[in-house]
């Protein structure tokens, strides 16, 4: 066997001591491949500079910046009126519904007033009655003051008795009681007839103010009793000013004053916003899940009744502003020591380098950029492993 078939047939022998090695030991083999993989990627990955999307940016930009207090608020109208039934009996008649506009006087619902015509023919019958009475009374005075300017003469000229004369001057004296008790009389009547015709009248209610119907809580047909309490039939209110009633936790009211800007926007308002200013801080809280909340109130103009009654508010109380200033994301900022703070720059080949910056006003969501930062520079806001 000469020496390269010695050689060759020792290579083999190796080869297949290794096969087996590798046969037997399966679990070490898959750790081997698993290291060398590993060790393969990490080379490879250091070779290729890191991508962009491996840090989150942001833009500095000019805008503006508000400090905000928010609360949640029931939009309701600056004025209404309840009208009401001030006599008792069946409504007859509704003449509105909810939602129209009516003007003052109107004519609004009509009750059965039969009863209260039956008084007042009443209390003009015995008017009548006692108008004729009248007189006959004052008749029976003029006689009574004859009869004793008769009696006195002839009692001069002895020709009466005093019995006679003190006779004359009773009839006088009843006659004259019984006239002026009858003028009382007549006087009472007349009031009274005066109450009766305006029960009558309120049989027929009229709209006390201009403005919109809002609610109407009586039907027609039902019976009303207005002996002890005023029934309320519907309530009209003037929509054209709107107050909002915001409820304002204890830890942010001591922020507000009357004068405080504010704005709202209502469910369906399309992000429309409605701005007006702090009127009112009610000093009669509420409390709601152990948070006590107090009553912020502002009014703001409805020409076109976009707002309604009822309507659920988000409200902003914009306690401090600025304008036209460099802002960031609050996210930027790091190591913050009163007003300033280091954000990570990002330069050229998507390097990073820290730069300090002087900080003005900042809420929960941005902050304003005083000084060490240009608009349009780019800053980082977070990185793949926040």
């Amino acid at each position: 066997m000469t020496s390269q078939d010695s050689n060759g047939a020792g290579s083999q022998n190796r080869i297949s001591r290794s096969r087996n090695w590798f046969r037997n030991h399966p679990w070490t083999t898959t750790f081997i491949t698993l290291v060398f993989t590993l060790a393969f990627v990490r080379w490879y990955s250091a070779g290729e500079p890191a991508e962009d999307t491996k840090l989150i940016r942001a833009t500095v930009e000019r805008g503006n910046i508000e400090e905000l207090v928010p609360a949640a608020g029931r939009v309701e109208p600056v004025s209404y009126v309840d009208v009401g039934a001030q006599v008792s009996g069946q409504l007859q008649a509704l003449h509105v519904v909810v939602g129209q506009t009516v003007e003052k006087g109107q004519l609004l619902a009509e009750i059965d007033a039969s009863v209260q015509a039956n008084r007042v023919e009443a209390s003009r019958a015995s008017i009548r009655a006692e108008e004729a009475q009248l007189s006959a009374r004052e008749a029976a005075l003029t006689l009574a003051r004859s009869d004793i300017a008769r009696k006195e003469k002839l009692k001069d000229q002895g020709a009466s008795s005093q019995a006679d004369y003190d006779v004359a001057v009773n009839t006088l004296a009843a006659a004259t009681s019984s006239l002026v008790e009858l003028q009382s009389q007549i006087v009472r009547s007349k009031a009274s007839l005066a109450s009766d015709e305006a029960q009558l009248g309120y049989s027929k209610i009229y709209a006390p103010e201009s403005g919109t119907v809002v609610s109407i809580t009586m039907t027609e047909g039902q019976t009303l009793n207005a002996t002890q309490q005023v029934p309320t039939i519907l309530r009209i209110a003037d929509l054209s000013r709107m107050t909002v009633r915001a409820e304002v936790s204890e830890a942010d009211v001591g922020r507000l004053q009357p004068g405080t800007p504010v704005y709202f926007t209502t469910l369906g308002g399309r992000g429309r916003r409605w701005p007006g200013k702090v009127e009112q801080i009610l000093p009669t809280p509420s409390v709601e899940n152990n948070v006590v909340l107090y009553p912020v109130l502002f009014t703001v103009d409805n020409d076109n009744r976009a707002l309604l009654p009822d309507m659920t508010a988000q409200v902003f109380f914009i306690t401090a502003s600025a304008n036209g200033v460099l802002k960031v994301p609050m996210a930027a900022l790091q190591n913050r020591v009163q007003d300033s703070a280091v954000v990570q720059l990002i330069v050229a080949d998507r390097k990073t380098e820290p730069r300090r910056v002087q900080l003005g006003l900042t809420t929960r969501v941005v902050a304003e950029i005083r000084s060490g930062l240009e608009e349009g520079d780019q800053i980082v806001v977070g990185g793949p492993d926040d």
